[in-house]
């Protein structure tokens, strides 16, 4: 399945893809619907009303998640172009719900930077509690994937060696359109194209299936640490191609737009507009 959170007159809706129309679920959004026990055999039947697909505004797929959970340091490529060793274990940094925004809304761009980068991130949605995960409990934990772009600052980045203040600025990270459920993924490792262009032309370019730390063990090792929550977002890396690495450096400007896609789950299309 393809599921989604859709901004209505009434409101936001969670929605279910079926051709050219989404069907509505009965839910606020997708982190109630996950919440749910079984929640997959109720969005799978759902008959509610349905919205045409050619007007859809997203929202972030899940509006309010209890945490997001980001991954540095993920493809090897990547890891080799910031001049770094490769990690034993994986880096983490939280965003915040407020940090999130729809994935064709503009992203605007804070006054206080000059160094506005993109970074195409395959995510992880959770769709049952777990705590202390084994492999098993891991992957039933996983409620599908989703296309993020995590915008960062990194002139705030890499202020001190904490990068969090540069990842966590309000209404900067799309996220969405779509979760998709691991059985039309590619389960729950899947190996899927990655890329990122600005203005159309190519900046990031990979494949999830050499990510150093699979989605089933980043639930495992998150989990050991703090209880993953229905509607929780996981953001695996980003591959080599940002604009930060590049000699001269690139950064996103007003009047761009950013597009971040995998293939199979869809794509952020996203302005970069004024402040």
């Amino acid at each position: 399945m393809k599921l989604a959170t859709l901004r209505t007159a009434d409101g936001t809706r969670a929605v279910r893809l079926e051709g050219d129309v989404l069907v509505d679920l009965g839910y606020a959004d997708l982190g109630d619907l996950f919440a749910e026990e079984g929640w997959q055999a109720g969005a799978a039947a759902a008959t509610g009303t349905t919205y045409p697909v050619a007007r859809a505004d997203f929202a972030p797929v899940v509006p309010n998640p209890s945490k997001v959970i980001c991954v540095g340091h993920n493809y090897t490529n990547h890891i080799k172009e910031m001049g770094r060793d490769l990690p034993s274990y994986p880096t983490l940094f939280p965003k915040f719900a407020e940090t999130l925004t729809g994935a064709n809304d503009a992203i605007v761009k804070p006054s206080e930077t000059e160094a506005l980068d993109w970074e195409v991130e395959l995510a992880v949605v959770i769709g049952k509690p777990v705590r202390r995960a084994d492999e098993q409990q891991a992957t039933d934990a996983i409620a599908g994937f989703t296309v993020m772009n995590d915008i960062s600052l990194r002139d705030w980045q890499f202020r001190t060696v904490e990068w969090t203040q540069g990842k966590i600025w309000e209404a900067t990270t799309p996220v969405g359109p779509y979760v998709v459920t691991p059985d039309e993924a590619g389960g729950v490792r899947p190996a899927l194209k990655v890329r990122t262009t600005v203005d159309g032309e190519v900046m990031q370019h990979d494949d999830t299936g050499t990510l150093l730390f699979d989605p089933v063990f980043l639930v495992q090792y998150i989990s050991t640490a703090i209880t993953l929550n229905p509607g929780d977002i996981i953001a695996t890396g980003t591959p080599a191609g940002v604009g930060n690495a590049r000699d001269p450096k690139v950064f996103l400007r007003p009047g761009q737009t950013v597009v971040t896609e995998i293939t199979g789950l869809g794509a952020c299309t996203n302005e970069v507009v004024e402040a």
